[in-house]
């Protein structure tokens, strides 16, 4: 049975859960983006609908009844995360990446990309330090869509 709920119940950081069982479903970053997804859980699949810009994020509360309460846990990505010594090793590098058209995120001084081998060989290349990690991300990694053209 689907039950299909638009957006969420609440996150657990301001949920009053009492006694009730956490059960956390695992969501890959990607998902979290989606404006209509369909979870499989203990209590059958639900289904989640955002209006507007609101998206999934890792806590939020898909259902709740006397027993238990499920809630999403944004799984880790398996990303590079360079750390650019000087602003212009990190405009360099952020210009090498936006020329291959991959999504990065930016978090604090630090320039996130997903895991690709030759990604790690541009930045040991060009003097960042990168380090490999598996990290759950605040947002999906994703692309601008805004039009462009190389004339």
């Amino acid at each position: 049975m689907l039950v299909v709920r638009d957006g969420v119940l609440g996150n657990l950081a301001a949920y009053e859960v009492g006694g009730r069982q956490i059960e956390r479903i695992g969501v890959r970053s990607d998902d979290t983006a989606k404006r209509v997804l369909r979870l499989e859980t203990s209590v059958g699949d639900i289904g989640i609908r955002f209006a507007g810009e609101t998206r999934l994020a890792d806590g939020d509360i898909v259902h709740a009844d006397a027993e238990r309460v499920i809630a999403v846990a944004v799984t880790a990505d398996d990303v590079l995360v360079f750390r650019p010594p000087t602003i212009g090793a990190a405009i360099d590098l952020a210009h090498a990446l936006g020329n291959r058209h991959l999504p990065i995120l930016r978090d604090g001084e630090t320039i996130v990309v997903r895991f690709d081998p030759l990604l790690e060989a541009l930045g040991i290349a060009n003097g960042v330090p990168v380090a490999r990690e598996a990290r759950v991300v605040r947002q999906p990694f994703l692309h601008a869509h805004a039009p462009h053209t190389h004339d």
